[in-house]
This record gives structure tokens, sequence and C-alpha cells, in this order.
């Protein structure tokens, strides 16, 4: 398609950079790749370029939008005051998967941050994400290239699949490195909570500034009218296939899962098992990949493990939950929502 071009990862070529540079300051859409999933950007300050990310996903306004910035000094300009943990973790973290909630300045639009007193920010340290970042020295604001609710795009033909020409260019730099969405840590509370957990682990938090509460998907969705971070609602990430997920002692997840395929084939119904590889980091860089070739197979269930909650594995078994829309799954057994 004429608005997909395919642009080098590691040293993006100037001219497309340019090209997408100029696309965001006529006050239009392009779809560019992020260490953790295709974003779709318009510049954060532009509220007519705002609205067509909301049209062009179909989300919802109560749905808060990620800003990317180039540099701490553009975060700073986005904030009203600076939390006292952001300079520590902006300086060990960033550029990287994390996310901060903090109280947004007067010039930031209500219509980014679900009209809430914060916003939420990001450094990404892709190399097309970042040159992207430099060639319009503005904020970019960038949820996931998908439909609303659908498993987040993690390679270009993705964005196509979802968006196709509601996007004016999508800069093509192959498959996402990490697979899964950036962590969001909410820096105005005390101390500051996960809000959704992703690429950078909560036990790396702790390490940098203590104990790190994990907000509940449930909380989250009692207050979706303003959910206080992206990617919260209950119902997220999710295939058109039903998600079904086991967890709990391994041994007993391998064999109520075997006991679920011959269930499945008994019934006439067409499934897929997610290979989790047991490596976490595989996991997570495969799970949106594997939920759409599901769908493109036209599975009837998704069958899953949960992996362990630890590492990257919390951040897996939260998009899984999200994707069968359960707060929880049962030891061992399934979870079967529609």
């Amino acid at each position: 398609m004429n608005n997909l071009v395919h642009i080098d990862s590691q040293s993006p070529q100037p001219e497309l950079i340019e090209r997408a540079a100029t696309v965001l300051r006529g006050g239009g859409l392009v779809a560019f790749p992020t260490e953790t999933v295709y974003g779709l950007g318009a510049l954060a300050l532009n509220l007519k370029a705002i609205h067509k990310i909301f049209l062009a996903k179909e989300r919802p306004d109560w749905d808060p939008l990620i800003v990317h910035v180039g540099d701490v000094a553009m975060a700073r300009s986005l904030m009203n005051g600076v939390p006292p943990s952001f300079e520590l973790l902006a300086h060990q973290f960033w550029p990287g998967p994390l996310t901060f909630v903090v109280d947004k300045a007067d010039h930031v639009p209500g219509e980014v941050t679900a009209h809430r007193p914060t916003v939420a920010l990001r450094m990404p340290w892709h190399p097309v994400a970042a040159a992207l970042l430099k060639a319009t020295g503005a904020p970019i604001a960038a949820p996931s290239a998908n439909r609303f609710g659908r498993p987040s795009p993690t390679r270009a033909e993705h964005v196509l699949e979802d968006l196709a020409n509601r996007v004016d260019l999508i800069l093509d730099a192959g498959p996402t490195p990490m697979g899964v969405e950036s962590t969001v840590l909410d820096l105005t509370q005390s101390p500051p909570v996960i809000l959704r957990p992703g690429g950078v682990p909560r036990e790396d938090l702790e390490k940098a500034i203590g104990e790190v509460p994990l907000a509940s998907a449930v909380e989250g969705e009692i207050a979706r009218a303003g959910l206080a971070g992206p990617g919260m609602s209950l119902k997220h990430y999710a295939p058109r296939a039903r998600v079904e997920l086991f967890d709990g002692d391994p041994n007993k997840t391998v064999i109520a899962l075997k006991r679920r395929v011959e269930e499945l084939k008994r019934e006439g119904k067409t499934f897929y098992i997610l290979a989790n590889y047991g490596d976490q980091r595989l996991y997570a860089q495969t799970l949106f990949d594997q939920m759409r070739d599901a769908d493109s197979r036209q599975a009837d269930v998704i069958l899953a493990i949960m992996p362990p909650g630890r590492g990257l594995g919390l951040a897996v078994r939260d998009r899984l939950l999200r994707a069968a829309g359960s707060p929880a799954a049962p030891a061992a057994q399934k979870t079967n929502h529609e």
C-alpha cells in the first residue's frame, strides 16, 4: 500500500523520518514502531489530530492516551510539578518501556488525558520512535495502532489489518522487540502504584524505590468513566476467538488443558494453543502475534497456560486476563468469557 514504507529499525533513513514528521506537523496520523508495540501517533498538543486518533481506533473518550517525549525536559514541560521519584526513575529507566502518570500542565488538552488532571508520559528507546520525536521536536500522543480492544500490533501488517487507510503513513521496521506494552506507574500516589504491568518488571522498580503496589483490574474497570491510566479496561487486548486460561500447579494445568482439548475435539470446535516456550520474554514477544494468528486461522477457542506472576510474566498474565475478560483465573481451570 502507498501509505506503508519500510524503514531501517536500527538506522532509520532521515528522508523517511522527515516524511513522517511532515505528516505529523500537518495534523496527520503516523503509525510507528516502539520497543513495545506499534503506536498510532499524532502531535499531542494538536487537538484536531488527537480527535483523529480516537476516530481511527474507534476508541472511547474515557481511555487516556500515552504521550511520548524525546527527552526529560520535554516531559517536564507537560507536568504540573515534578514528583519526588521522577528524576531517579527517569534516570534509571528512560528511555524505555516505563510510562509515568503525573499531574498535567494546563496546556495539555483534556482530550489526551480523558479529562483527568493527570497525563501519561513515556520516552521510547526504539531508534525509529526516537528519531521521529527528535525530528518533530514535539510530544507525540501514541496509543497502540489497532482497533480499540483488539490485540496490540507488534508488526506493521497488524496495523494494516486493523486500520489500513485510516492512517496517513505506516513506518514498517519489522516486529517490535518486546511485544507487550509499557509498565504504567502512577507517581501521583505514595508509594507509586503500578496501574498496568508491562515491559519494566515490578521487581526492577522495587529495587529502585522500594515496595510498589499493583492496582487491580477491577478497580480500573469501576473507574472507567475516567481511567487512571491507558490499557486498564477489563476486556482488552482481545482476539475474536474466546480465550480460556489455565493457571496453578504446572502438572495439573497441563492435564486440564489436555482434557479441554479432547472436549473441544468432541464438540467439533477448532482451537489454538498459545506457545509459552518456557521463556517469559519470548512469550511476551509473541503473545499478540499468536492471538492474531489464531484469529487468521478462524479458531473458535484460544487455550493458554498462565506464566508465573514475576518478571515479564506479570505483564503476560495481565494481557491474558484482559483478553479473556476475566479479573482472575482459577487454579488449573479454564476461564470462559465471550
